[in-house]
């Protein structure tokens, strides 16, 4: 079930290459010219309506919660329940941008959840999701989809429950000639393909957006607890709050 929580200014907001979009905490502070600027970011002050939607049916929750991090998201995703996601906000063929945030997960049985996924519209008869991370209790996995929705694992590490790690992407959007650059913890990753840039599909379908969150089935209960993520020009502004 999808619960729309309201028009919101993210809804609407489409990134163009070159061209920021309105950021999604009305009160952060202009970025100096030298630095990077900042196109979107949900505000935990404003709560979950800086997303353009909530995905998560009762008696699942997606909410703010308070951390060592500070405040922070939290979505709860409990067993029979199929998704606790976000919806960010609506993308732009052709454009690049840096997205930057940290999270911890905790999954309570075996299945993998993802925890991340650049997703398309329609579902069917595209490459579905051609960005996803996807957490298990033991192992992270990034994965891209091609317009065959055939998946390309990238980048793998081990993972536990309930431990923070940053994460970063570079992306530029194109339905075959797109790339991803990926940053783990802050450190520069390099692909199963032996090199730090993959070139594929990011993009696929008549409009593509981000979700955060945890989906997939779910035999026992998870949660994904996340920072604000920043979608930004370049890395530094991207990664400065996670």
């Amino acid at each position: 079930m999808t619960h729309a929580l309201g028009a919101v200014a993210v809804a609407a907001l489409a990134v163009s290459c070159g061209t920021a979009g309105a950021a999604g905490d009305a009160a952060a502070p202009a970025p100096s010219p030298s630095a990077g600027q900042v196109l979107w970011t949900p505000s935990t002050t404003a709560g979950p309506s800086s997303f353009a939607d909530v995905q998560c049916a009762a008696p699942g929750s997606f909410g703010v919660v308070s951390d060592a991090k500070g405040k922070v998201w939290q979505a709860e995703q409990p067993a029979g329940l199929q998704r606790c996601e976000v919806r960010g906000p609506a993308l732009t063929a052709g454009s690049t941008f840096y997205l930057g945030w940290s999270s911890k997960v905790h999954i309570g049985d075996g299945n993998d959840r993802y925890v991340f996924q650049l997703k398309c519209e329609p579902s069917t008869g595209t490459a579905n999701h051609p960005i996803d991370l996807d957490a298990s209790n033991g192992r992270i996995r990034l994965q891209e989809w091609d317009t065959d929705h055939t998946s390309h694992d990238l980048w793998s590490a081990p993972f536990s429950n309930d431990k923070w790690h940053s994460y970063a992407l570079r992306i530029h959007l194109d339905r075959t000639a797109g790339t991803i650059d990926f940053w783990f913890d802050g450190v520069k990753q390099t692909f199963a393909t032996g090199s730090g840039t993959f070139t594929g599909t990011t993009y696929d379908g008549t409009g593509d957006y981000l979700k955060w969150g945890s989906y997939h089935q779910s035999d026992g209960a998870a949660s994904n607890t996340f920072t604000s993520p920043v979608m930004a020009t370049t890395l530094a502004t991207a990664t400065a709050g996670s």
